[in-house]
């Protein structure tokens, strides 16, 4: 590994030169627990409602809508974003999802650790 820095136009009065040794053995560094420090910094997969959807699907055998999704979020009191293309005043009322598929949007919850 080589990282080269410029902070100025001078040039410099010396050099430093390190070796560095990855593996197992004396003077070396293990490369697992490097590995297993980076997975802690790993971003988590964000939890999308298609997956959501795909989840349900595939573990109940029908399909969810999104509305029903996010008024699930709602009820929780879960974060929610603004969608870019919500409307004022909606067209129809809102339908509510059946019991059936309220608790299987929570189950999908719990399985994605959204709650």
């Amino acid at each position: 590994m080589e990282t080269v820095v410029l902070l100025s136009h001078k040039k410099p009065d010396s050099y430093i030169h390190i070796d560095v040794e990855f593996g197992k053995g004396e003077g070396k560094i293990p490369v697992d627990k490097i590995v297993q420090r980076a997975e802690q910094y790993k971003p988590k997969e964000r939890v999308t409602y298609k997956r959501i959807k795909e989840y349900i699907l595939e573990k109940y055998g029908f399909k969810v809508h999104t509305a029903y999704i996010a008024e699930v979020k709602r009820s929780l009191g879960l974060p929610m974003y603004d969608a870019p293309n919500a409307v004022e005043k909606l067209k129809q009322a809102r339908k509510h999802p059946t019991p059936e598929k309220v608790e299987a949007i929570k189950d999908a919850l719990h399985y994605f650790a959204v709650i």
